[in-house]
């Protein structure tokens, strides 16, 4: 059993991969929010990235970071102080965590570190300027550790187009809005956290132990194909 921290796993996509992962591993999972789940595996540390200090864990085989924000302003509209709250929910908080668990890493059975981008960082999305900047940063650091840290320590994120989870509940608000949302996806249709939890299981597995340094476009089409 491999022993994997995820940090914001009580909601959204976080929730979909402790569920999918949890019979055969140790999650440790760290969030702000209450957790409501419960097994044999899994144990729950109340964890602000914005604010706490983060715990001490002896073993870490992977580490998932979750944690992301949809603020989606006119660039008129974004103050800077949004921009920093972008880069340091989406960015920063990976760093910390990174640093923090780089030692338990290299210790680690087949270790490896999956992060979260978006598909705004490689389509020209309006009102996207504040997460697409920090996703960017996210997509540098992926390559960046990529190289940095093999042979020993895997790291990939996925880029997902819209998902139905609350994160996006604001944007996905009526039956007409996913209707026209599902319309743009060549594919014609939006994600599932489930789907999402699957591409997560398959990056952290010997069975993806090639890859690495990779950014992986969810996007239902939306940028692969030409609508």
């Amino acid at each position: 059993m491999k022993n994997i921290v995820i940090i914001g796993g009580t909601k959204g996509i976080g929730k979909a991969i402790v569920a999918s992962l949890v019979s055969n591993n140790n999650i440790t999972c760290l969030s702000r929010n209450k957790s409501e789940f419960s097994h044999d595996n899994y144990s729950h540390i109340k964890y602000n990235s914005l604010e706490d200090d983060l715990p001490e864990i002896e073993f870490v085989d992977c580490l998932i970071y979750c944690p992301g924000s949809i603020n989606l302003k006119p660039i008129t509209n974004l103050s800077i102080d949004d921009f920093r709250d972008d880069f340091e929910i989406n960015v920063i908080g990976a760093v910390k965590c990174i640093k923090k668990y780089l030692p338990q890493l290299k210790n680690g059975v087949n270790p490896s570190i999956l992060l979260f981008s978006t598909v705004a960082t490689k389509l020209g999305m309006p009102y996207h300027a504040s997460v697409s900047v920090a996703k960017s940063g996210i997509d540098g650091l992926v390559k960046t550790l990529g190289a940095e840290l093999s042979p020993k320590i895997r790291i990939n994120a996925i880029a997902p187009t819209i998902t139905d989870t609350e994160l996006a509940s604001k944007i996905l608000r009526n039956e007409k809005v996913i209707e026209n949302m599902i319309e743009r996806h060549p594919l014609k249709k939006i994600l599932s956290a489930d789907e999402v939890s699957k591409m997560a299981e398959f990056l952290i597995s010997n069975k993806s132990s090639s890859i690495s340094g990779q950014i992986f476009n969810m996007d239902a089409g939306i940028v692969s194909f030409k609508s």
